[in-house]
């Protein structure tokens, strides 16, 4: 996945959810945020950012807030881009637990939720529900950094896919590089913990890769083990 015109900057302070302030040629710039969670841990005052320059005129904010540096390691905290990357690395067959596909398309409806994969392999149909990480803590990758009453429901959704026939997975998108494990954030959220423990009982597929992140693009790279401390 590629970004268009990227510019750094040093972050500031967060306004909202959605909202930042950026230093931006000795100037303060209100820039889009691209992840709602709290990232606490990466958006501290004096980071270094990047940013993308829309191409719409008439939006409030000129750019968005893409990537930034945690000490030496760039993550890209964009949280559109784990489901691109996922569908690019479905079709070129790297996600090696499911393999190549026969057929693939975006954002599925399936009972009460919408899964971002839908994919047919040979007479094999499958759902693959995908997260974003941005979390890293001591070389572990963690998920969520806020409690998700939906990434629950999704997983619940999951086993009721893989129980009527279908394979089911759950694939954490891992935007950096340098970690060696991932594991579910129970301290932040057991309920999450819970169901996908119960997932994996129930024959959810738990994936995790991380990416390779460069200023301009982000590519999901290679297989991290998973611990679901169970």
């Amino acid at each position: 996945m590629e970004y268009g015109n990227m510019i750094e900057a040093r972050f500031l302070r967060r306004i909202n959810r959605f909202t930042a302030y950026v230093e931006l040629n000795g100037q303060e710039e209100m820039v889009h945020v691209k992840n709602t969670g709290r990232c606490k841990e990466l958006l501290l005052e004096g980071a270094r950012v990047f940013l993308e320059e829309a191409d719409k005129e008439e939006r409030k904010t000129k750019y968005s807030l893409i990537a930034v540096y945690k000490g030496d390691i760039l993550v890209n905290m964009d949280s559109q881009a784990p489901n691109q990357m996922a569908a690019e690395a479905m079709v070129e067959g790297k996600i090696t637990e499911i393999g190549e596909v026969d057929f693939l398309k975006r954002e599925v409806k399936y009972e009460k939720s919408r899964f971002d994969l839908f994919y047919q392999k040979g007479d094999k149909k499958g759902f693959i529900e995908v997260k974003g990480v941005t979390l890293e803590e001591d070389g572990i990758a963690k998920f969520p950094d806020a409690p998700t009453e939906r990434g629950a429901k999704h997983l619940r959704e999951l086993i009721k896919a893989k129980e009527e026939g279908y394979e089911a997975a759950v694939l954490f998108v891992i935007q950096m590089k340098g970690v060696k494990e991932f594991r579910p954030n129970e301290e932040r959220d057991e309920a999450f913990t819970k169901a996908l423990r119960e997932a994996a009982a129930a024959g959810v597929n738990v994936l995790a890769y991380d990416c390779s992140v460069e200023v301009g693009r982000v590519k999901i790279e290679n297989k991290i083990p998973v611990d679901l401390g169970v």
